[in-house]
C-alpha cells in the first residue's frame, strides 16, 4: 500500500509537472499569446462566460503579478544577507494568489481540486474575484486600474483608501491599466481568428 501510494504520488507529480507551460514569448501581445496557447484562451473565455470578466484585463493583472510564471513566488529574505528566513508573503503561482484568498474561493466555488500553479484554475480565480470586487465595492469589471488595487490591497483596503499612501503601487495599477488597455485592442484584431479556433478545437479538436 505504501508502494502503491508512492507511485501514485510520482505519477501525480509528473502529470502537474508535465502540464506546466513556459511563459509566452511575446507577453505584450494578446493575440500572440492566445494563439500560443490556445488553451489558455478557452480559459479566459470560460471565465468571460461564468463570471462576466472581459479576457484582457485578469491577462493583464496576471502578467503584473507572476509574468506568466506558473510557480512565480515573492523572492526569498535574508537574515544578514545569507540566512534565509523565508518570503514575504505566501502568495504563489500564475495569479501570486495568496494562501488564504485561495482558501476563500475554493471554498465560495467548491473547485478543490484546483491548483495555483494551473492556468486554468489561475484564470477562474481571477475571475472570481473581479466579480467579487465590483459585487463588494462597485468597481467595473472592465477598470483594470482599480481592479488591480483592490487585488493588492483587498477589498477592506481599498475601501479604506489605502493605495492613496503608495505612491508606487498607482504607478503599477496605472501601469496595468494601460496594458490591459492596450491588450483590448489588440483583441479586437484577432477575436475573429480566435473563436473559429476555439469553436474547431471544442467540436473537432
Amino acid at each position: 500500500m505504501k508502494h502503491f501510494a508512492t507511485m501514485l504520488l510520482a505519477g501525480l507529480t509528473i502529470m502537474v509537472t508535465g502540464c506546466a507551460t513556459s511563459p509566452p514569448e511575446d507577453p505584450e501581445n494578446l493575440c500572440a499569446i492566445y494563439q500560443e496557447n490556445r488553451d489558455w484562451y478557452e480559459a479566459a473565455v470560460n471565465t468571460r462566460e461564468k463570471w462576466g470578466v472581459p479576457v484582457h484585463v485578469p491577462l493583464a493583472m496576471m502578467y503584473q503579478e507572476s509574468s506568466f510564471k506558473h510557480n512565480a513566488a515573492p523572492p526569498m529574505e535574508y537574515f544578514l544577507g545569507f540566512i534565509p528566513i523565508g518570503r514575504a508573503s505566501d502568495a504563489y503561482g500564475y495569479a501570486q494568489a495568496k494562501t488564504m484568498t485561495w482558501d476563500d474561493y475554493v471554498k465560495e466555488t467548491g473547485n478543490s481540486w484546483s491548483s495555483r500553479s494551473d492556468f486554468d484554475d489561475a484564470m477562474d480565480f481571477m475571475g472570481w474575484f473581479v466579480y467579487k470586487t465590483h459585487k463588494i465595492n462597485g468597481v467595473s469589471k472592465w477598470d483594470a486600474r482599480n481592479q488591480y488595487l483592490n487585488y493588492h490591497e483587498g477589498w477592506g483596503g481599498y475601501k479604506r483608501k489605502t493605495y492613496r499612501q503608495k505612491p508606487w503601487l498607482i504607478k503599477v495599477a496605472d501601469k496595468v491599466d494601460s496594458r490591459a488597455k492596450r491588450y483590448a485592442a489588440q483583441y479586437r484584431t484577432c477575436q475573429e481568428d480566435l473563436d473559429s479556433s476555439w469553436l474547431w478545437r471544442l467540436f473537432f479538436g
